[in-house]
């Protein structure tokens, strides 16, 4: 099962996936990212949540590339991941370095309390980054 919600006001996309994911679920997860991005400016930041997977098939491999790519193209500041099991990772790390450029900022936390206190750490320095350039 994949989720993507995007809260345009805090300017942050939410992929979940949880227990199985098919591939059919990945290709409509990649989709679904494409569509709620049209219109985004670039710096959006994106809070992947892995806490629920079990598994996911080889073949959404494919389509979490797209995802990566998509997000890439349309500039996304950072990605934090939730993923408290390290053997679940389904193959981010590597996909990111063939997705992802340097400029991308990424992070793994173990809880989605401490992957949310990050967020907000950092929508605070960009809050006051912008207020500063506003000057």
């Amino acid at each position: 099962m994949y989720s993507v919600e995007l809260d345009r006001s805090k300017r942050l996309l939410v992929i979940s996936a949880g227990q199985r994911v098919t591939g059919e679920e990945a290709r409509q997860a990649a989709q679904q990212v494409r569509e709620l991005l049209e219109g985004v400016a670039p710096g959006f930041r994106v809070l992947a949540d892995f806490r629920w997977l079990d598994s996911m098939d080889a073949v959404a491999a494919r389509h979490v590339a797209q995802i990566m790519d998509a997000l890439a193209e349309k500039q996304v500041a950072s990605v934090t991941r939730v993923m408290p099991d390290p053997h679940k990772d389904i193959g981010l790390n590597i996909l990111s370095q063939f997705h992802y450029g340097p400029e991308i900022q990424i992070t793994t936390f173990e809880t989605l309390a401490d992957a949310v206190q990050s967020l907000v750490k950092e929508g605070r320095g960009t809050s006051e980054e912008m207020a500063t350039h506003d000057q």
